[in-house]
């Protein structure tokens, strides 16, 4: 598995990160009240920027990630006391069907198969569980700089429809956030949106 973010993870906590993270943690919480008794999971948990700050609110969470690197900054905040289960790998690894609350920050684009990842979180989430994606509003690619991704942002109708076909009932999309980057050339924007669903 190679691991695309090795040389990025020591540094990956800069003050942007940690407020645009902070602003999906906190639109995410104002719409879905975890429970103490859930068992929740994070989809690209990285360094446990979101995953650690619900971790409190719940029974456990399981934090799934791809990148090895990512995960050892992870390690190193956690405490004996932890309520954390961490998955190196991805979502597929997992085939228990006890997850009560899904979320992901800024990950779905970089999931080589979308449509396949949500079929399976039908199969791996409770009547009811709750499922919160953060991502990006379809962008021309310079986000990335144009490196080579899965997904230049979603078209977030196409992504509701997929979510309705798992059997999850979209409760709300909305743009919650937008990214300012100015460069020499021009000023962009770029939409961040969060899709709410609750699986039937």
């Amino acid at each position: 598995m190679n691991d695309n973010f090795k040389a990025k993870a020591v540094q990956w906590d800069s003050p942007d990160k940690i407020k645009m993270t902070q602003k999906f943690l906190s639109e995410m919480l104002f719409n879905v009240n975890p429970l103490q008794s859930w068992k929740a999971m994070e989809i690209g948990a990285g360094t446990g920027l979101v995953g650690l700050n619900v971790e409190p609110l719940v029974a456990k969470v399981v934090l799934v990630d791809t990148s090895e690197a990512m995960l050892e900054v992870l390690k190193e905040k956690l405490t004996e006391s932890s309520k954390v289960e961490i998955l190196h790998g991805e979502v597929f690894d997992y085939k228990k069907q006890d997850i009560d609350f899904v979320f992901s920050a800024m990950a779905f684009h970089h999931l080589t198969d979308v449509e396949k990842t949500v079929e399976h979180l039908a199969t791996i989430t409770k009547p009811g569980a709750w499922v919160v994606v953060g991502d990006l509003v379809i962008e021309d690619g310079s986000f990335h700089g144009f490196e080579p991704i899965p997904y230049c942002g979603f078209d977030t109708d196409v992504l509701s429809k997929q979510f309705v076909k798992a059997g999850f009932d979209v409760k709300t999309v909305k743009i919650y956030n937008t990214i300012t980057r100015i460069t020499d050339e021009k000023t962009t924007n770029y939409e961040q949106f969060m899709l709410i669903a609750k699986r039937l």
